[in-house]
């Protein structure tokens, strides 16, 4: 299992730095959706 793992580490490193800059954009705007008002 751990050899797996470092093995999908080794395909995906190239892209590693591409979803983590996503996953920090998503989170902002999770972040800034919740500290909206909530107008009706």
């Amino acid at each position: 299992m751990l050899y797996e793992l470092k093995a999908t580490f080794r395909r995906s490193a190239p892209t590693l730095a591409q979803d983590m800059a996503g996953v920090a954009a998503l989170v902002v705007l999770l972040l800034g959706a919740l500290h909206l008002p909530l107008v009706f």
